[in-house]
């Protein structure tokens, strides 16, 4: 797995490549645990992810209350379809916003 990491003002996005899985969740997590304490808006791009395990989704859902803690935003965007899938199935996508 790649991440890159784009910061603007108060906005973290985290650019993903490959798959998000227990073995590769840790590295995501540290990424976004390790942005400046001023960024509030944190995004995930999951353009080129083409498998969420639930140590992902567990990744999106501790970086959703993160957001929320520093009073900004949260959002998953671009799924695939799989990972979309998965969103929708565990209820994820009911509680986080989703960017198609």
């Amino acid at each position: 797995m790649e991440i890159k990491t784009v910061v603007e003002q108060t906005k973290a996005t985290f650019e993903v490549i490959g798959k998000l899985n227990v073995q590769t969740a840790p590295e995501l997590e540290a990424a976004i645990e390790a942005a400046p304490e001023d960024v509030s808006d944190i995004a995930i791009d999951l353009t080129e992810v083409d498998y969420v395990s639930s140590a992902g989704l567990r990744v999106f859902v501790a970086a959703g209350k993160l957001a929320a803690r520093r009073g900004g935003s949260f959002v998953l965007m671009h799924p695939r379809d799989d990972v979309m899938e998965v969103l929708e199935m565990t209820g994820l996508s009911d509680v986080l916003t989703v960017e198609a």
